[in-house]
């Protein structure tokens, strides 16, 4: 199987004028393969950043009901989650309503519940430091920021495959959303630290869901893009994401939201 693959873009309102730059193509990308375990299904999002012209009107939230991942083996439960498939009919659940499906708020999970949820998942994360580090990083910049960081950590679980990787980005990067990636042979930005690698993250989300300027200095080379592209609208859900974090993007907020929902179960 390969990874799914999504263009990153932001979009701006013109006066007057609808003017679009085309995103160049994505080449195909590998499976990942970690220890004995093919990683098949996974999906790491390709950036494009681009200038184009966007609905910025809210997307309205598809609460279809979603299936619990697949017993079986790992691979087979990481392909279940982030494809939102489930071999059995019978065990069946919606996503939790925490009460807002907002980007920015406080966190629902505890950082112990994130960092059994990936272990379970994948017992040897491709990470420069610790789960328990890496996890404690989302919950102090994103509390800096105002970003849930229980769901940002989800997504990093998305885009990364679980930090098996596999794909453009690799974990020397400590880019844990794509920041910059525009091709199978661009590799995107590099920071020195994961604690940077997570600000950076949590920046690009701040940069899209308020005009607030970030509280530490700006280490996201895409922030200014976004902001300047977006002046004075926000997208407040992560459902607000999709076809503007990840192209085609389909339901891209929703599974994030999914993988939260399995992190709260722990």
């Amino acid at each position: 199987m390969f990874f799914h693959k999504y263009k990153h873009f932001c979009g701006s309102l013109l006066a007057a004028a609808c003017l679009t730059i085309a995103a160049p193509s994505v080449a195909t990308m590998t499976p990942a393969q970690h220890g004995n375990i093919t990683l098949r299904g996974l999906s790491q999002h390709q950036q494009r950043d681009t200038t184009a012209v966007i609905a910025l009107s809210q997307n309205t939230f598809d609460d279809k009901k979603t299936t619990a991942p697949a017993a079986g083996s790992i691979s087979d439960r990481i392909k279940a989650i982030l494809n939102g498939e489930n071999s059995s009919t019978d065990n069946r659940r919606p996503i939790l309503n925490y009460g807002s499906d907002a980007i920015m708020g406080r966190a629902i999970a505890t950082q112990e519940q994130c960092v059994k949820y990936l272990l379970d998942i994948n017992p040897h994360p491709q990470i420069s430091v610790s789960p328990e580090e890496l996890v404690r990083y989302y919950y102090e910049e994103a509390g800096k920021e105002g970003i849930r960081p229980d769901a940002a950590f989800a997504q990093a679980l998305k885009e990364t495959g679980y930090f098996s990787y596999g794909g453009t980005v690799t974990p020397d990067q400590n880019n844990y959303c794509g920041l910059g990636t525009t091709s199978a042979t661009v590799k995107g930005a590099y920071f020195s630290s994961a604690r940077l690698g997570v600000r950076a993250h949590i920046q690009h989300l701040l940069a899209y869901s308020s005009v607030r300027p970030p509280r530490e200095r700006i280490v996201d080379p895409r922030y200014t893009l976004v902001r300047s592209a977006y002046t004075t609208s926000t997208i407040d859900t992560w459902q607000g994401l999709n076809g503007r974090w990840a192209v085609p993007g389909n339901n891209y907020g929703q599974e994030i939201l999914q993988i939260l929902d399995n992190i709260t179960r722990e």
